[in-house]
């Protein structure tokens, strides 16, 4: 069964799917290794630590590829890749949808934004007209052909436009053949529910930042909400960063990590990345 099928499968359960965004393989594997079933990059991840620089559209889409690809490699369940734009206009579109599901990607992200993007939950986003994304969508759907590649539309109207108009523009994008709508950045409980009560029969998104703009709440509350899916893009990242942090200070002040808590022993590491596999399959070739 491929990705996309899995993904599919999944998305039919009547639960909530609680996604976690990973920027590189080794949160890949820790993900799965706990049990998540999908995964999803976060762009402002990758970002973040292949550049050390913020999600303002400088990541190409060769460099968002090559890291969604080798991640979506890392591990045994479907993975949902924040592919920004589709970098360009609907022939670019075609192009990345295609180079997604050679890598065996299972779903993708198409925003509305125009280029450079921004992060969501960033100040002065601008969005492309209407009519355009749902063209870029049309032909994101005639590329994956039968591969059942998930499209999932991205709306970023709700900041510069207003509700009314990202709920306009999602009817637009599953009427071109979006296979779940993403509304992002929505401000209230209120919000929420408007979205919801909008699209009854649609698979819908919610991205959940720690100080972002959408309040905070949890799967379960979401799902009464009415959602099917909900992101948790750089819950990962911030917390990563906190214990490094930690990590490199003492490091500084110490010249020392002897007495640091809450480091993985080097023998689980191995385990983790598969070093003993690794070396029985040396071991198999050796003279």
């Amino acid at each position: 069964m491929s990705s996309s099928q899995k993904l599919r499968q999944l998305l039919k359960r009547p639960e909530i799917l609680v996604i976690p965004g990973i920027y590189d393989c080794l949160g890949a594997k820790l993900a799965e290794q706990l049990g998540f079933e999908v995964l999803a990059t976060s762009g402002f991840g990758i970002a973040a630590s292949t550049l050390g620089l913020p999600d303002y559209g400088l990541l190409t889409a060769t460099e968002m590829l090559y890291s969604v690809g080798r991640i979506a490699q890392s591990v045994n369940i479907p993975l949902i890749a924040d592919m920004d734009t589709g970098y360009g206009n609907a022939l670019n579109v075609i192009r990345t949808v295609k180079d997604a599901v050679q890598l065996g990607i299972a779903g993708i992200l198409l925003e509305d934004q125009e280029w450079p993007k921004k992060c969501g939950h960033f100040e002065g986003k601008r969005v492309i007209p209407m009519a355009e994304h749902a063209g870029k969508i049309r032909a994101a759907v005639q590329a994956r052909g039968d591969s059942g590649l998930a499209i999932i539309a991205r709306t970023d109207a709700r900041a510069p436009l207003g509700l009314e108009e990202a709920i306009h523009r999602g009817r637009a994008y599953i009427a071109a053949g979006a296979d779940i709508l993403f509304v992002e950045a929505p401000q209230s409980v209120e919000e929420l529910k408007a979205i919801v009560a909008a699209f009854p029969d649609v698979p819908l998104v919610a991205n959940m930042i720690e100080g972002g703009k959408t309040p905070q709440l949890s799967a379960s509350e979401l799902q009464q909400l009415g959602f099917k899916i909900v992101f948790f893009p750089v819950s990962t990242l911030l917390a990563v960063t906190q214990v490094m942090t930690a990590c490199l200070r003492q490091l500084k002040e110490q010249g020392t990590t002897a007495n640091l808590k809450d480091l993985v022993s080097f023998k689980d590491f191995q385990e983790l990345i598969g070093v003993s596999k690794y070396l029985q399959i040396e071991q198999q070739f050796k003279e």
